[in-house]
């Protein structure tokens, strides 16, 4: 099973709450079950949800996948998937006719959550990519070890 590390951890739970808080938001009265809303505005309410999980599944199998060894370019897809939910969520709001919340809400959760799950992914990132870089510098310094090791016995 794959090492798991600080930056492992924190961009599986990101890529499970990808995959979950929007059922949990959307799946209830107010979206998904809204008599108001017609059937074309619950299909693109159900397309988000399932993109969501979908993008959650490939940054989990990015993470964990046992093929090939943990690099910087398989990093460098989990966190980039982990995010793109929460790009185009804080996007979202520049179209025209969008809002954050129907009335009689006032409060929006969205950026704030968008914000901390991508501050999240991105701090992963840095703390991923430097432990993967101390790594590889470690296995190079033991390879020439034992190469110089090699050469230099009778």
């Amino acid at each position: 099973m794959p090492k798991i590390s600080t930056g492992r951890a924190m961009l599986t739970l990101t890529s499970l709450a990808t995959m979950s808080l929007a059922y949990v938001a959307d799946w209830n009265e107010t979206h998904i079950y809204n008599p108001g809303w017609t059937p074309h505005a619950k299909f693109h309410n159900a397309q988000t949800m399932s993109l969501g999980a979908a993008l959650g599944l490939v940054g989990l199998y990015a993470l964990w996948m046992r093929r090939g060894a943990w690099s910087h370019s398989r990093l460098q897809l989990a966190a980039g998937v982990a995010s793109l939910y929460w790009i185009t969520q804080l996007s979202a709001i520049f179209y025209p006719g969008t809002a954050l919340v129907d009335p009689p809400r006032t409060f929006a959760p969205q950026p704030a959550l968008a914000a901390a799950i991508l501050a999240l992914n991105a701090l992963a990132y840095i703390v991923e990519r430097r432990r993967i870089g101390r790594s590889t510098r470690q296995t190079r310094t033991k390879t020439a070890h034992l190469g110089a090791a090699r050469t230099s016995s009778p």
